[in-house]
């Protein structure tokens, strides 16, 4: 008796509704503990804040250093806590140094170079991507090969051909040479973004009676405007940052740009790391604020190129 009264209820709960008898219930998926992933969110941002610590830390030093007086690095060292603050350095490495000049080139020699790269980076590309040219994936090769030479074995042959043409020790001659090593790598980026615009638009504006001129300047390049943006950054990073041709094309110190004066203030220089310091945060500055100006479109560009 106690056995039948046992089992009339488990046979009711278990396999009412079907008539198959009893089935195990079926387990529920575990999810993680709040603890678990609390403690792996830490970890994360604990990692992360120290690597970023030990990535701002050189900059925090050259800062810190820039405003100390020589007599206090003297006494007590480059990496000891600061007993002084000046601007004194900034003064030395901005009149004394050459660096007003010097970035009085580099802007001379980056915005022309800019503009005029991006101009001829943008029409090419418009035209290898919307009309179907003769040899154009040869063409697109041909610009995107050029840039997998490296720049090392290129200098004799630059620095003996700008002797030739009359052109060395000019500001123009490495705007040229900035441009023609730097046009291909442009030309590659913005053909695979301006491929990726339908074609139907282009064919509307041409049943409008749009000229290829038109469609190039009124649709193309404002749908092209981030990737503009993006490489206009990284172009005058690039080409303000350049050390290697400068002092391949250039003699006079007048004319050297802010990378190469850093060096001969190095050399003017030698101990008074306040004045090397503040060099380096003015040589720094302009492509900060570029990159701060055209952050957002920076990383709009990116973003679409990764989902395309």
């Amino acid at each position: 008796m106690t056995v039948t009264h046992a089992s009339a209820p488990v046979g009711k709960d278990s396999g009412g509704d079907s008539g198959t008898g009893s089935a195990a219930p079926r387990p529920h998926p575990r999810r993680p503990a709040l603890g678990s992933r609390a403690l792996r969110t830490a970890g994360f941002h604990l990692t992360a804040g120290m690597v970023s610590a030990l990535w701002l830390l050189p900059i925090a030093l050259v800062l810190v250093t820039s405003t100390r007086t020589f007599d206090d690095i003297a006494a007590h060292g480059v990496g000891s806590l600061p007993h002084s603050f000046t601007l004194d350095g900034f003064r030395q490495a901005w009149v004394d140094g050459g660096q007003q000049q010097a970035l009085v080139n580099s802007m001379l020699v980056t915005v022309p170079t800019v503009l005029l790269s991006l101009g001829l980076a943008s029409m090419a590309a418009f035209a290898l991507s919307r009309y179907d040219l003769p040899l154009r994936r040869a063409l697109l090769l041909l610009m995107l090969g050029g840039n997998l030479l490296p720049p090392q074995i290129l200098l004799i042959p630059v620095a003996k051909l700008s002797e030739v043409m009359g052109i060395h020790d000019q500001l123009y001659a490495l705007i040229g040479v900035q441009v023609g090593f730097g046009v291909g790598f442009y030309v590659f980026v913005l053909h695979g973004f301006m491929r990726a615009i339908p074609d139907e638009i282009q064919q509307a504006a041409v049943i409008d009676g749009a000229s290829p001129w038109q469609i190039y300047r009124r649709i193309i390049m404002p749908l092209a405007r981030p990737a503009l943006a993006a490489l206009s950054a990284l172009s005058f990073t690039w080409i303000f940052n350049d050390l290697l041709w400068a002092i391949t094309v250039l003699r006079t110190d007048t004319r050297m740009p802010i990378t190469a004066s850093l060096i001969g203030l190095q050399g003017q220089y030698v101990s008074m790391w306040n004045v090397i310091a503040a060099g380096s945060v003015i040589a720094a500055a302009p492509t900060v604020a570029v990159f701060l100006r055209f952050q957002r479109h920076f990383v709009a560009g990116l973003n679409l190129g990764a989902v395309k």
